[in-house]
């Protein structure tokens, strides 16, 4: 069950600390398992820096935001609008300790309230993290192909997910 206290609102500058800490933690947690300590904390150190998550902040046609419980930063999401107006879901994470009770579906339904305007939302899921591609085949999405994030040979495994939102 959701916690009565949380609260979704935008990421701030001030987050930010404790947004890197949260995706650190959570990347071990989930990705060390399949790719091992020594690469996940290479990526956690190039994608999940201050200075890229301070280049999130305010992005034009995009939302990033966090979800707190006492004021404890215990999940984060962001998404963006594509050329094609569809909203790709680009960061969901909910620290381990609090997942399992609604946080990731609450949060998940607010970033995707952020783009009333998107026929369609897509994702890019590691094709071993079993427990997420389920998590999102609860939310309604489907597989769509698989392939590299990015195209590039040295990133994950990846699977291209989709679900047809209601636009107005």
């Amino acid at each position: 069950m959701t916690p009565a206290d949380l609260v979704i609102r935008d990421a701030e500058a001030a987050d930010l600390p404790a947004v890197r800490a949260l995706l650190v933690e959570t990347w071990h947690a989930t990705y060390d398992g399949i790719y091992g300590w020594q690469r996940v904390a290479e990526i956690t150190t190039a994608w999940h820096s201050l200075e890229n998550l301070t280049a999130q902040l305010d992005r034009e046609g995009g939302a990033f935001l966090v979800a707190l419980v006492k004021d404890e930063v215990i999940a984060t999401a962001s998404a963006r609008i594509e050329p094609d107006r569809a909203a790709l879901l680009t960061r969901l994470y909910v620290l381990p300790p609090w997942q399992g009770v609604g946080i990731g579906r609450t949060l998940l339904q607010v970033t995707l309230a952020c783009f009333p305007q998107a026929p369609v939302a897509r994702l890019e899921v590691e094709s071993q993290n079993e427990p997420a591609i389920a998590f999102y085949e609860r939310m309604g999405f489907f597989l769509q192909r698989q392939a590299r994030f990015d195209g590039r040979d040295d990133t994950p495994n990846t699977l291209l997910m989709a679900k047809r939102l209601f636009a107005a």
